[in-house]
């Protein structure tokens, strides 16, 4: 170990961004201030317009490194190597522990624990895996793979009870240790955040792709208006694979001049140039951006997939089924037509929310969950 009841500990995901990366970098942060050695391992590739910004706060944290090697969305080339340098890293810097997040950073942890055992093992799905259907030929090798390295895994942590059902029926119940630690998020992020003079009726803060509900949400913009009879406003912050399509949809549409992409943003900085955030996913498993923007005092529409519901709590009865324009159309409308109402609502969800979702809860119990396993 590093120091005295410290660990050195190696993280291991694909791409440095979005709510994995969020994750990874506030346990991160945690587990240094609490006098562990951190190290992560990410794709040479995958990245963002902030991934280098975000890196490069989070190395001081990092103190054995951050390590990049190839790590390709779908199975490639990286595959066949990639897990024996994550053992390599592993052995040279002399880990207690090896963290994967997601389906390929799992994948690599395990894969690269095969041999002597000289490192204990987490994994985290964070959607990942659970995301790939059994119906198609790339689902069912992942779910065999998965079934394959479980032996590998000291624990499989959940970020949601949602992301334990599911995995149990893709994949059958854990035989190894398993426990749902939900998502947190920091202090500061409770602070409500102060609108733009021009804000938007609506904003939207994600990945740029059909399972983010984009194309559903910008149909039912085209519906919803104002209690005055004038044309409701998105703002789109985010990149990512389909915003080509976005774009022509907005087109077709006649949108332009109600719709502002402006790119990847910090999430927090984009809340405040809309009213409202809509997150209409149709697939997710417990999203980062929904414990933000309702800890920063939006209203929030959202779908009822995934752990979503797990967020909203006593106020999950308003969420609406997803890829439905109409119906989330009307969701807009009635936010719009009745502002106490939605203040009311986010007041709720808020109280639930500072009950269970904070980073220091979420990181002390995955450190807990180190240290009991290590201790054996």
């Amino acid at each position: 170990m590093s120091n005295e009841g410290g660990f050195r500990i190696l993280q291991v995901l694909r791409a440095p961004v979005g709510g994995l990366f969020r994750h990874v970098a506030d346990l991160t942060r945690f587990l240094a201030a609490n006098g562990h050695d951190i190290g992560l391992v990410i794709d040479s590739v995958a990245n963002d317009a902030q991934t280098e910004s975000l890196l490069d706060a989070l190395a001081p944290h990092a103190a054995l490194g951050i390590h990049r090697l190839p790590m390709p969305r779908l199975f490639g080339r990286g595959d066949l190597s990639t897990p024996f340098a994550v053992a390599s890293i592993a052995r040279k810097l002399r880990v207690d522990i090896v963290h994967g997040h997601g389906a390929k950073g799992g994948f690599y942890a395990r894969l690269g624990a095969y041999g002597p055992k000289q490192f204990k093992v987490f994994y985290t799905p964070h959607g990942g895996v659970l995301h790939f259907s059994k119906d198609k030929p790339s689902g069912r090798l992942f779910h065999r793979l998965e079934r394959l390295l479980m032996r590998q895994t000291e624990a499989i942590i959940f970020e949601s009870a949602y992301a334990e059902r599911t995995y149990s029926a893709l994949i059958g119940r854990p035989t190894c240790h398993s426990i749902v630690i939900h998502n947190g998020i920091r202090p500061e992020e409770f602070e409500p955040v102060q609108q733009e003079p021009d804000a938007a009726d609506f904003v939207f803060v994600g990945e740029l792709r059909g399972l983010k509900g984009i194309l559903p949400l910008v149909e039912a913009l085209a519906m919803t208006k104002r209690p005055n009879g004038q044309p409701a406003t998105l703002v789109m912050a985010g990149d990512g694979p389909d915003r080509g399509a976005l774009e022509e949809r907005i087109a077709q549409l006649g949108l332009g001049e109600r719709v502002r992409l402006v790119g990847s943003k910090p999430a927090r900085m984009v809340f405040a140039w809309g009213h409202c955030a809509v997150v209409p996913s149709l697939a997710e498993s417990l999203p980062y951006v929904v414990l933000e923007a309702a800890a920063a005092q939006l209203p929030v529409i959202s779908t009822t997939v995934g752990g979503i519901p797990e967020i909203f709590g006593p106020t999950a009865e308003h969420l609406i089924e997803p890829g439905n324009a109409n119906v989330l159309a009307e969701a807009m409308t009635r936010v719009l037509a009745d502002k106490a109402a939605a203040q009311a609502e986010m007041r709720q969800r808020l109280d639930h929310i500072a009950a269970g979702f904070s980073v220091d809860r979420m990181a002390g119990e995955i450190e807990q969950l180190y240290r009991r396993a290590t201790s054996r």
